[in-house]
């Protein structure tokens, strides 16, 4: 590296180049970040090598020890590494096969829908008695099943964006930066309008309150955490004893989101609805910048290769009779 200029302060260039170019980045300043704080630690000097940027990639810090996770950490380092040669004409950039290929998408756990009536059935039998935590579950998981909501867009979402008389959601500014608005199921509106009585018997809120609270000791009435869904869900799923249908190791909090498009899709089909003329809509609703990444949700899901095995066997046969 440049004796003047720090690996660090490279970093922050490249960002802020790929945030002019309109990349939103996300995790990638973090990441890297992270990459120039393990290089100062080895005391590394001269041009960053590929043994150095693949020895980084294995330290995941969730250990999953996996070809594929590395390969991911990778591939951020390879651009990284391509950007930085400009500067460094020494930087070596790691072959994107080191590892192997990049994991493609795993199949999700597609949720039947007696699954999820068990699951808000058990939210409603969480501890400890007489506390909010039930409803408050109970609530979360309902409308993320209802409406495809990311767990971080549900728990940030604010007493002010739950309109229940216009029967409306306001999902601020998530993932791509978007803000977009929700119309609700009636069943949907109830449970919510329920949830909120019950939760003005324990707190009193403001619009620019959170809508999901957490209901324990010090922190009642403060935002409900992402990691405590995610342990809650854990929780009741493992007490459930769902059978996996999913490649990963076990049912997620996030398959909720897949099997609402999945069931929606689903559900054009049965009405013979005009499924591509319904996909921008599915697309808006869901927060997608680009229709591509509705179709990337949609993409291997077992229940949907059926169905369109089926259409095109119907197809085949009547083309097959044409042809007599």
């Amino acid at each position: 590296m440049s004796a003047r200029i720090s690996l660090q302060e490279r970093v922050d260039d490249y960002l802020a180049e790929r945030r002019r170019l309109g990349y939103q980045l996300h995790s990638q300043d973090t990441l890297l970040a992270g990459f120039a704080r393990y290089v100062a630690s080895r005391h590394h000097r001269g041009p960053l090598t590929v043994e150095l940027m693949a020895d980084w990639a294995r330290q995941d810090k969730w250990n999953r020890g996996t070809p594929g996770t590395w390969a991911v950490r990778l591939a951020l380092l390879r651009r990284f590494a391509r950007y930085l040669k400009q500067f460094e004409p020494d930087t070596e950039v790691p072959d994107e096969l080191i590892f192997g290929g990049k994991p493609g998408r795993v199949a999700p756990h597609i949720y039947r829908e007696d699954e999820i009536v068990e699951l808000l059935a058990a939210a409603r039998k969480l501890g400890p008695r007489g506390s909010l935590r039930p409803a408050t579950f109970e609530a979360l998981f309902g409308l993320m099943a209802s409406t495809g909501l990311r767990v971080s867009e549900a728990i940030h979402l604010r007493d002010g964006d739950v309109d229940l008389k216009q029967g409306m959601l306001i999902v601020r500014r998530t993932k791509f930066a978007k803000s977009r608005q929700l119309p609700l199921h009636a069943s949907t509106v109830t449970a919510l309008a329920n949830y909120r009585r019950q939760r003005t018997r324990h707190v009193s809120t403001t619009v620019d309150a959170p809508f999901f609270i957490s209901s324990r000791g010090r922190r009642l009435g403060q935002p409900l955490g992402e990691r405590q869904a995610h342990r809650v869900f854990a929780a009741l799923r493992d007490s459930l004893g769902w059978v996996n249908r999913g490649a990963h190791g076990a049912p997620r909090l996030h398959d909720m989101r897949h099997t609402f498009a999945v069931r929606r899709m689903m559900l054009w089909h049965a009405e013979g609805t005009d499924v591509d003329q319904m996909m921008l809509a599915l697309s808006t609703y869901m927060g997608h910048a680009e229709i591509k990444h509705t179709y990337w949700y949609l993409n291997g899901v077992p229940e949907l290769m059926a169905l369109a095995g089926g259409k095109f066997e119907c197809f085949a046969h009547l083309q097959g009779d044409g042809d007599e």
